[in-house]
């Protein structure tokens, strides 16, 4: 959806969808965590909320007011379709998410000359990996939350002289 992949363009709304994987949380909680501005915060859960990202899982009234529980729509996220755009903004969030990450992150890239049968394989292998772990497998909510990302292509040919 091009509503999705313009939503998914900008570093912060990333962030967000990467804060909100695991429990609902309020534009306040959320501004505290990613130490953004509240407004800011707004805005951007404004634009998940409208491309279908992200939605209210709760509401409750406070001193006067209402407080909204945002919560991601989805457990995880894949993109499809990459394109430029969204997959370099997902690659700052993420980057992001590696500067201010306490521990020391993996992060490795290979290259591997492989059958578009084995391509296969491997694609299935990760894809498992990564859905393989459900939440009733999870740690309690005491324990850190970790990111996988998992990308698998296969490289464009050398351009040919011309």
């Amino acid at each position: 959806m091009p509503e999705q992949f313009a939503a998914l363009a900008h570093p912060l709304r990333q962030r967000l969808l990467f804060a909100l994987g695991h429990r609902p949380a309020t534009t306040s909680q959320l501004a505290a965590q990613l130490d953004a501005k509240k407004g800011n915060v707004a805005h951007h859960l404004k634009v998940l909320r409208e491309a279908g990202l992200v939605h209210i899982a709760e509401t409750r009234q406070v001193r006067g007011g209402t407080e909204q529980y945002y919560q991601r729509t989805a457990r995880q996220m894949v993109v499809a379709q990459p394109q430029a755009a969204g997959t370099a903004a997902m690659l700052a969030a993420v980057a992001q998410e590696l500067d201010l990450s306490p521990a020391e992150p993996l992060l490795a890239l290979r290259h591997l000359r492989l059958s578009p049968a084995k391509a296969r394989e491997l694609g299935e292998a990760l894809s498992q990996l990564v859905d393989g772990v459900d939440e009733a497998e999870e740690e309690p909510e005491d324990q850190p939350v970790h990111g996988v990302l998992v990308a698998l292509y296969q490289q464009a040919p050398p351009a040919s002289p011309t």
